[in-house]
């Protein structure tokens, strides 16, 4: 067979045709985190300005249509002709990828950014059905207008003006996205934190789409240390102010903010270039190492020094602990395409040096601060040996049972994780009934029974030999806390199958409190859903109908047409009140159920949630429910 591959099945991309070919290889995703990078991209933009000192006002608007407009008070972008282009700067930072002042290392235009590759604003252009650039500079108003990424005409001089910056105005592609709906709130999480990286710029968030339109104004004189203030609102601090810590050190500048608290889980934060690294990286090593290490010397010549069976561990030493770290890195090597972690080798000696220092000095002028937090640290140590025990003893019975499975479980045949579903059930009888209904191939049922444990107000060693979630830890079968190994996980659908009334939403939360404190990864990963069971079953003509909320329940009322009268209602409170086919039908079959996804998109206000509902302050949880209370749509009482 004679091929017929030649140079001309060689496709050459131009300009920005690659972006729109693969918008992936760039924005990550074309669904609503991809959406929301355009408006990230564009405001990176001005954060850079705002890192320079540029810039300490930016502006998001969402306008009726799908429309952006980002403004900021930066330098404006530049609109000369470039010398050997020969088309204007803005052109040219607009529609070429790789285009920008980041990379002029000799004159040294941004000392400091977020972007790398030089292709956020030009991506954000190409992705887009239209967008408008317009920059104030110099006394005057430049224009240009562009469409799915190409200039309509060249830059042009509009009129005068008093000010300077850039606005910045497109329309994401519908063809390109699967939703073009902003969400308001999950863009005003982000800018809030940007806004808590940066003290003193302001940053607004005006959403037109409605009347009167929802504004957010975030301004933070404080920085990281509000930052860490706002994590800590509702928690008992055990000391009233944050320890702060800022300096620059071979041209790293470094922000650092904690604060202990009563509580038994670490909080932790971390920036580079404002860009939240989620996996830690080099940084991170040297904020952890300088903090064991100095509260380790501090323990060694204080009066608990006896009572220390063995040195503080990290872990020891960040129970508790709510911590901000903000470096600025003059040329980050981030480590995955998703820049999640720093890998600047320099960057731990740089942050651990200046921490060893500071921390040093701010506990030989706070005594009292240092003191109470050797003894938090020892509790926690004695309970992470403890745990330890605990672990080594179950691993042991574990051990001499072949299976190491619990009683309770009753397993699916499947053994490829992938294709396995846990229903952890409240209850024998509705257990039971799960157990009637599952296919025993993939579905495995755990029943759970009495009150289920708070972990928010409970330590680890507490956690790991609690009767009613030692079964959840076994079945799950990757461990818990600091143990847990996401390799190990047994199914990769972890459902939460509880009552549809009061008790079962606190199950749940319990549950999700657990996951969240201990399984973070589970959830990341996306592995946890909450079952929907219906909340009415109606009969008529011989026929069943099951409603999953009121207004379903009155669209089959509507249905039913003249025989409304013949209609039979039974309100489910419970899921024993289901038989086992009943309950495949409605809340178990992959077919034809309904269940939900739990997802982490703002750790931020999870922690805050978590913390405020399940923490052991009353007074901001009653403020919650009473704040929140007008938006219950089905109140079971």
């Amino acid at each position: 067979m004679i091929s017929d591959y030649s140079a001309q099945n060689i496709q050459v991309l131009k300009g920005l045709e690659a972006v729109r070919l693969r918008p992936g290889m760039y924005i990550g995703t074309t669904g609503l985190d991809g959406l929301h990078h355009l408006v990230f991209e564009v405001v990176d933009n001005a954060i850079d300005e705002a890192m320079q000192g540029f810039c300490d006002t930016i502006l998001v608007v969402l306008e009726d249509g799908g429309v952006v407009r980002v403004e900021d008070n930066g330098r404006g972008i530049p609109v000369d002709l470039h010398p050997d282009e020969q088309i204007s700067a803005l052109e040219l930072v607009m529609t070429r990828l790789h285009a920008g002042a980041k990379f002029d290392e000799e004159k040294s235009s941004y000392k400091i950014s977020g972007g790398l590759h030089g292709v956020g604003v030009s991506a954000v252009n190409a992705l887009s059905e239209w967008c408008e650039a317009q920059v104030h500079i110099n006394g005057k108003i430049y224009a240009q207008r562009y469409r799915t990424g190409i200039a309509e005409e060249p830059t042009k001089e509009i009129g005068t003006t008093g000010r300077r910056g850039t606005i910045i105005r497109f329309k994401a592609d519908p063809s390109i996205f699967e939703t073009t709906a902003y969400n308001f709130d999950a863009l005003s999480n982000r800018l809030r934190e940007l806004a808590f990286l940066n003290r003193g710029l302001s940053i607004t968030i005006r959403d037109e789409r409605i009347n009167p339109p929802k504004i957010h104004e975030f301004t933070f004189e404080g920085g990281v240390k509000h930052f860490v203030k706002y994590l800590n609102e509702h928690k008992n601090a055990l000391h009233q102010e944050p320890i702060f810590i800022e300096g620059l050190r071979d041209d790293v500048g470094i922000e650092c903010a904690l604060q202990y608290n009563d509580g038994f889980n670490e909080i932790m934060y971390s920036f580079v270039n404002d860009i939240n690294t989620r996996d830690g990286g080099t940084h991170l090593m040297g904020f952890r190492t300088a903090l064991t290490r100095t509260l380790n010397e501090f323990l060694k010549k204080s009066k608990y020094a006896k009572k220390a069976e063995e040195p503080l561990s990290g872990e020891d030493a960040r129970e508790g602990l709510t911590a901000v770290l903000s470096v600025k890195v003059p040329n980050p090597q981030f480590e995955g395409q998703t820049k999640a972690k720093l890998g600047n080798s320099e960057v731990k000696s740089i942050v651990e040096s200046l921490l060893n220092e500071q921390l040093e000095l701010y506990f030989d002028l706070h005594p009292e601060v240092i003191n109470n937090i050797l003894e938090k640290s020892l509790l926690a140590a004695k309970a992470r040996i403890a745990a330890r025990q605990a672990r080594d003893a179950t691993r042991r019975k574990n051990a001499m049972d072949s299976a190491g499975l619990p009683g309770k479980l009753a397993d699916c045949s499947e053994k490829d994780p992938a294709l396995c579903e846990l229903f952890i059930v409240e209850g024998d009888s509705a257990g039971g009934s799960a157990k009637g209904g599952r296919d025993r191939r993939f579905q495995a049922i755990l029943s759970l029974w009495g009150k289920m444990l708070n972990v928010e107000k409970t330590r680890i060693e507490k956690v790991v030999t609690n009767e009613k979630l030692q079964p959840i830890i076994a079945s799950i079968g990757a461990g818990a806390g600091n143990d847990f190994d996401p390799a190990k996980i047994r199914y990769h659908k972890v459902i939460i199958m509880a009552d549809a009334d009061v008790d079962g939403s606190h199950i749940r939360t319990l549950l999700l409190t657990f996951f969240y404190r201990y399984m973070t990864e589970l959830i990341e990963r996306g592995h946890v859903y909450l079952a929907m069971p219906p909340l009415y079953k109606i009969s008529y003509d011989k026929q069943s109908f099951y409603a999953y909320d009121d207004a379903e329940k009155e669209r089959i009322f509507a249905q039913a047409g003249k025989n409304p009268e013949k209609i039979a209602v039974q309100r489910y409170k419970g899921l024993g009140e289901m038989n086992p086919d009943q309950l495949w039908d409605t809340t178990m079959d992959p077919g034809q159920r309904n269940i939900l996804q739990v997802h982490l998109d703002d750790a931020v206000e999870a922690e805050r949630i978590f913390s405020t509902l399940m923490g052991e302050n009353v007074a901001p949880r009653r403020e919650f429910i009473e704040e929140n209370a007008l938006l219950v749509s089905n109140l079971d009482v």
